[in-house]
């Protein structure tokens, strides 16, 4: 704005410094054309606020703050969806902050060379793999606003990740490294890392904008030039431009090109182009690929997954609405749930350690796009597990069969904290669903009863913070409570 005005100044003096003084005519003609081009300059500006930048929609995906200015609690989210908060409608609290204090020290663990820092998982086949690295990028990005290390810490994964590129393409991430930082188990990648890592890239650029400073290409030796990062200057990573030759390869080497179905990694192939992970279907992603790339195969990327979560509900789980860890047969035109083990575990086939995000991803969507086919999917799990559990989220267990029968633990927050997202889309403001002669009273019993599970399972989260020492379920709670705090937003 102070620009806009000094131009405007600039060009009425030009203009009346023409006009009197004879022979400076065309000064008159500089100060209109400046005037006439700064007004246009504006205008567009003005224009592209009011719509916002980034959707074909012309919706805003949530102003790009200025740096230094990020905030915690960003949200962008669909008006036409009532969204429910642990309390009835209170502030859920500073649980997240507090809880995120407990977990990036374990962000902190050196991850190779100097500079580099990685999230460390003890409780994996190795010390560090690629979806906790996701899940360090995403989870810094969010937090920027409550955490001064943020920014750092966000970077310092970024290195390690650019460090340690997939033997099959180097904007894909190594899925898996020793306590060496050495590249393990076949120096391939795995399709959930990527999605997030390219995710995390997504919200930084939205979080602090991307620098420009060289440290978006590859160096002569086939890596990246992350040791070129200018710490004197702040000219930062070109996150925008990673993120997208991200997305790009994800395309290429993860998402079958028939199907439109992601890979287990860009390892698959044979029997293992046939099959695909739930845990890596992840609605927001896709949508905010397509809105970074502009790229429409993202839109088919979507519809392939929300159509197979719908037939699979019908078909395999129709009183649940769980979703196996893994699907086969995916390009033979009747996909269905392993049945048996085809890469973990004889579990392959059930709701087990992979598909237990499921009530997560489907209601973060469901939350953030308004989708009906989210919406549906995470209320259909919210109502079952309540009823199940008959609204106690201690009851829930670490694994079950499609048709609901329990054969885990219970109290793993990998399990329980997934539901209280789902929780979200519950109630009888939904608007509709209970039909024209719905009962007015059973309505209110029904939301009372939708939000004292919710409320139940945010007590319960609050009550028992992420542990580090389980990378995984931390994760997974964390990011959860994130969401059901109203602290989560897609770029």
């Amino acid at each position: 704005m102070a620009l806009f005005l000094f131009l405007v100044i600039v060009a009425i003096v030009l203009g009346l410094i023409g006009w009197v003084v004879h022979g400076l005519g065309y000064l008159l003609v500089i100060g209109v054309v400046v005037l006439v081009v700064d007004i246009v300059f504006g205008l567009v500006r003005l224009a592209r606020r009011g719509r916002g930048v980034g959707s074909d929609d012309g919706t805003r995906r949530g102003p790009r703050p200025l740096r230094g200015a990020c905030r915690p609690v960003r949200p962008r989210h669909a008006p036409a969806l009532p969204r429910r908060r642990p309390g009835g409608g209170r502030p859920a609290g500073p649980g997240p902050l507090r809880a995120v204090e407990g977990v990036l020290p374990a962000v902190g663990r050196r991850g190779g060379r100097p500079g580099q820092r990685a999230v460390f998982t003890p409780d994996a086949a190795y010390p560090f793999v690629s979806e906790a690295q996701g899940y360090g990028l995403v989870i810094t990005a969010l937090m920027a606003g409550a955490d001064p290390d943020a920014h750092a810490l966000f970077d310092g994964i970024l290195r390690y990740v650019l460090a340690h590129p997939s033997v099959h393409h180097p904007d894909l991430h190594a899925a898996q490294q020793d306590a060496g930082g050495r590249d393990v188990g076949g120096r391939d990648s795995a399709t959930d890392g990527d999605l997030d890592i390219a995710y995390g890239l997504l919200l930084a650029d939205r979080q602090w904008g991307s620098g420009h400073g060289g440290c978006g290409g590859h160096d002569d030796y086939g890596g990246y030039d992350h040791d070129d990062y200018d710490h004197d200057h702040d000219y930062g990573y070109d996150y925008e431009a990673l993120a997208v030759r991200r997305i790009d390869a994800v395309m290429e080497c993860e998402v079958h090109p028939t199907t439109r179905l992601t890979r287990l990694g860009d390892w698959s192939s044979g029997r293992y182009d046939e099959v695909s992970r739930t845990s890596d279907w992840m609605p927001d992603h896709f949508r905010a690929f397509r809105a970074a790339t502009g790229d429409p195969r993202w839109d088919e990327v979507l519809d392939a997954h929300l159509s197979l979560t719908g037939e699979l509900h019908a078909r395999h789980a129709p009183a649940t609405g769980l979703l196996p860890d893994f699907v086969v047969d995916t390009t033979s035109g009747e996909p269905r749930p392993a049945p048996g083990q085809v890469l973990e575990s004889p579990h392959d086939g059930d709701y087990h350690w992979n598909a237990c995000r499921a009530p997560w991803r489907l209601g973060a969507d469901a939350v953030t796009s308004g989708d009906a086919r989210t919406r549906a999917a995470a209320r259909g799990l919210s109502r079952w597990a309540r009823a199940a559990t008959g609204g106690d989220p201690g009851r829930i267990r670490s694994g079950y069969r499609l048709d609901g029968t329990a054969y885990g633990d219970p109290g793993s927050p990998a399990f329980f904290a997934p539901f209280a997202v789902a929780a979200l889309t519950e109630g009888a403001d939904e608007g509709g669903d209970e039909g024209e002669g719905a009962d007015e009273g059973a309505d209110h019993e029904e939301a009372g009863a939708a939000q004292g599970w919710l409320d139940a399972l945010w007590a319960r989260m609050c009550a028992a913070p992420p542990d580090p020492a389980r990378a995984y379920a931390a994760g997974v709670q964390l990011q959860s409570m994130l969401v059901v705090s109203h602290n989560y937003w897609v770029p």
